[in-house]
């Protein structure tokens, strides 16, 4: 396999992460996806990235079982309610913030580190991921300093990094509010009707009560652009 401008791509079946994945094919990357069946609440994630990589023909879609219900600790891998109609926080400095119980800990340390295994066996060079710094939850592991942290580690601790073959860690989406996202995905042709966000989905439909939900529609509203997927 060559690595002639192959990235591994982060794909949770949601809108950012399509929408990072139609940026790094826009760029000209030869994408790998990574998705994860970590024990969340349901299955549709998982659904909406298999449709994602499939409408992306990309070269090769991993779906990674782990089991992040043995610790608990989130509502997303526990028996805990999923927060409703939330007070708007997201213009709050993160040490304002309370994170909610929706945050899964360390997941997006355990995500990459699995994606740098990835790309190493693969010969891919860049890793890309659809985090957000500006219209988010509030989440620690969704900030610049993380992701610059990170991308030292991957060069430190492997044998790719050691030999010189650097990993480069994109997060495309790190400054963009949800409305920015979205028109870039419209731009480029991102399947939003594909994608799934919602964390406690009633059936087929979006709860649309739930952070990601509110700010998902938040941005769609503020982009003056119809979301395509059904809520309750």
């Amino acid at each position: 396999m060559s690595n002639a401008k192959r990235a591994v791509v982060l794909l949770s079946g949601g809108l950012d992460s399509a929408t990072t994945l139609g940026i790094a094919v826009s760029r000209g990357f030869e994408c790998l996806a990574l998705s994860f069946d970590y024990g969340q609440r349901h299955s549709r994630e998982i659904k909406a990235a298999e449709a994602i990589a499939k409408f992306y023909q990309v070269k090769r879609h991993v779906t990674q079982k782990i089991d992040l219900r043995t610790f608990g600790g989130s509502a997303l891998t526990a028996d805990l309610a999923v927060p409703k109609d939330r007070v708007e926080t997201r213009n709050l400095k993160l040490e304002t913030r309370n994170i909610p119980i929706t945050y899964v800990p360390a997941r997006n340390t355990i995500f990459l580190s699995f994606a740098v295994s990835f790309a190493e066996v693969t010969e891919a060079t860049d890793i890309f991921l659809g985090v957000n710094a500006v219209d988010y939850s509030g989440y620690p592991d969704c900030r610049p300093a993380f992701v610059e942290a990170f991308e030292h580690v991957a060069n430190l601790g492997t044998r790719a990094g050691m030999e010189g073959q650097r990993f480069k860690i994109h997060a495309p989406l790190m400054q963009m509010s949800k409305a920015e996202i979205i028109r870039t995905g419209m731009a480029l042709g991102v399947p939003y009707q594909l994608t799934h966000s919602c964390y406690d989905p009633v059936g087929e439909k979006n709860c649309g009560h739930c952070d990601s939900c509110l700010i998902r529609l938040a941005g769609f509203r503020e982009a003056g652009v119809t979301d395509p997927i059904e809520y309750v």
